[in-house]
């Protein structure tokens, strides 16, 4: 069975378009695979669970998950994930800039031994210079500063085998990064490239602020360095300050004016608030990781399912 997993939030005029693309391509493979469409609503404000049930009356094989609130776009596919009972699991996003008939070139490279398969993007058209720079900034400082390979210019369009999918449901953390963990699985990956599609109708559901939360969640998920670089700062910082204390004791005791001094509160006040910056700095870079380890005690479940609904 092949189980291609959808989360869904506010693409009320997107479901049908989804579907019936989709539909093409599993009955294109409908000789070789059997196949379930695994729709996530996320707790959409809009009708887009009453567009995913008329999909339902007119198609077989699709299932409609609705999660009691709106969880998060990683909470919802990992919903997907863990319904999803295919041999081969494919993940992509419902605003149709992720091409379903791509997921026939993902099908051919799994049947040559590969675990995961992942769409990386040539093109990304519609999008602003912003973003494409943010996004490329991303991927480059992620790289760099994880132990994890993740591949660049990859989202979470991918097909994973099972042993990949049950590996993930075998991790519980609750900042989730999909993508990074994928990598982390291991296993036999390879990539597949695609030009991406505009978006078909409504607007993107990551702003700014969520672009922000989901590059901190990616970084503190898979990389210590942060910390590092608030004790590697601290230790900079106490040392060049050292070393003044020095040089104005030595100034003082040999009556040596200090160079480029002058009378007044501005030399105290930058440097008051230079330390005092550096302080607040690394407390929030604390705070984050904190943050996180207060989340996993809590031990809340991830998500809350309202309804599974199956045609």
């Amino acid at each position: 069975m092949l189980s291609i997993v959808v989360p869904l939030y506010n693409e009320a005029r997107n479901v049908s378009p989804l579907v019936e693309r989709i539909g093409g391509v599993v009955d294109r493979l409908s000789a070789a695979y059997d196949h379930e469409i695994v729709l996530v609503n996320d707790g959409s404000s809009d009708d887009t669970g009453t567009a995913a049930r008329r999909e339902m009356e007119r198609r077989s094989h699709i299932i409609l998950v609705t999660l009691s609130r709106n969880f998060g776009h990683q909470l919802a596919a990992t919903a997907g994930l863990e319904i999803a009972r295919g041999a081969a699991v494919v993940l992509m996003d419902g605003d149709l800039q992720d091409p379903p008939e791509l997921i026939e070139a993902f099908v051919a490279k799994w049947r040559e031994g590969f675990d995961v398969v992942y769409a990386v993007r040539r093109t990304r058209p519609g999008e602003s210079p912003f973003k494409l720079f943010t996004a490329r900034l991303f991927y480059r400082i992620i790289k760099r500063l994880t132990k994890v390979s993740i591949p660049v210019d990859a989202g979470d369009f991918r097909l994973m085998s099972r042993r990949v999918v049950d590996a993930l449901r075998r991790s519980p953390e609750r900042n989730r990064f999909l993508r990074g963990m994928v990598s982390w699985v291991g296993f036999n990956q390879t990539a597949v490239e695609y030009d991406r599609d505009v978006r078909h109708t409504g607007t993107t559901k990551y702003p700014l602020s969520k672009m922000i939360r989901f590059a901190m969640d990616g970084i503190t998920s898979f990389s210590d360095i942060p910390l590092r670089f608030a004790s590697y700062f601290g230790f900079i910082v106490s040392a060049i300050a050292f070393l003044y204390a020095i040089y104005v004791i030595v100034s003082k005791v040999f009556n040596v004016r200090p160079l480029a001094y002058t009378p007044g509160w501005a030399s105290t006040i930058v440097a008051v608030l230079f330390l005092g910056g550096v302080q607040l700095m690394s407390l929030g870079i604390l705070g984050e990781y904190l943050g996180r380890v207060y989340d996993e005690v809590k031990g809340r479940p991830l998500y809350l399912i309202s309804e599974v609904e199956r045609s």
